[in-house]
């Protein structure tokens, strides 16, 4: 960007000189124009008067002179001599309309490079124009990049709020899992526990039924050895109480 904008001081200088440049060649010019047509017509005048003057003053001598039938030959001379002179004037006046001219064309060849410079500027123009368009398109890419950095800003920030909730997040779901940990811990002993106490209640139930057997056995008989226990007769018709099956861990 400010190679560009380096470039754009540098023809807008150059621009400027060109400019100068044209007008001050113009303004010479055309005030070499107006002094050698100034000159030219102040010469032509000066050599009409002198013709004028001349011619009047010859021709006034001539008149004389032909009423002198003696100086005719002289007035003769004199008219080649005026005869001369006019072509001599016009001569000069022609040569200095050549001069005149050669010098215009003079003029005009010095300023022949600058024919083009209408075009030439033209072109600077356009140039400036596109690289104005440049650096206005790249102060709305630098705008644009301003706007995306502010937003990223922005989201690195919220980024980061987020990361800190997610990390709070893990530490409280952690402190969860070892809390479940060891109420699943907990509750597994519980349930060991509760079927310990549910076999104990069951063996001291199994015991508390063969007590009670053995105590309404003993009531039946309490004299009755064990060989003659019921549980050792053979079946009859009325039922014994059956002794229940202890079962031991």
């Amino acid at each position: 960007l400010a190679r560009i904008r380096d470039e754009r001081v540098a023809l807008m200088s150059y621009f400027c000189d060109c400019c100068l440049q044209l007008e001050e060649m113009s303004q010479n010019h055309e005030a070499s124009l107006m002094e050698m047509e100034t000159a030219h017509n102040d010469t032509l005048a000066t050599l009409q008067e002198e013709h004028a003057r001349t011619v009047k003053s010859k021709g006034s001598l001539w008149k004389k002179s032909l009423k002198r039938s003696d100086c005719h030959c002289r007035l003769t001379d004199q008219v080649d001599t005026l005869t001369f002179q006019n072509r001599s004037l016009r001569d000069r006046a022609k040569r200095f309309e050549e001069a005149l001219r050669k010098s215009t064309d003079e003029q005009i060849d010095a300023l022949a490079p600058y024919k083009h410079i209408e075009e030439d500027l033209k072109s600077l123009k356009e140039v400036l124009e596109m690289k104005n368009q440049q650096i206005h398109q790249q102060e709305l890419k630098i705008s644009e990049l301003e706007k995306i950095a502010a937003k990223n800003v922005f989201l690195e920030e919220k980024l980061q709020v987020l990361q800190q909730q997610n990390e709070d997040l893990k530490e409280q779901i952690d402190k969860n899992l070892a809390v479940s940990r060891q109420l699943s811990e907990e509750n597994a002993n519980l349930q060991v526990n509760v079927e310990k106490e549910s076999n104990e209640k069951k063996r001291l139930s199994r015991t508390n039924e063969e007590l009670l057997w053995r105590l309404q056995t003993g009531e039946l008989s309490p004299r009755m050895s064990p060989s003659s226990s019921p549980i050792h007769r053979p079946p009859s018709g009325q039922g014994s109480p059956a002794r229940p099956h202890s079962y031991h861990q």
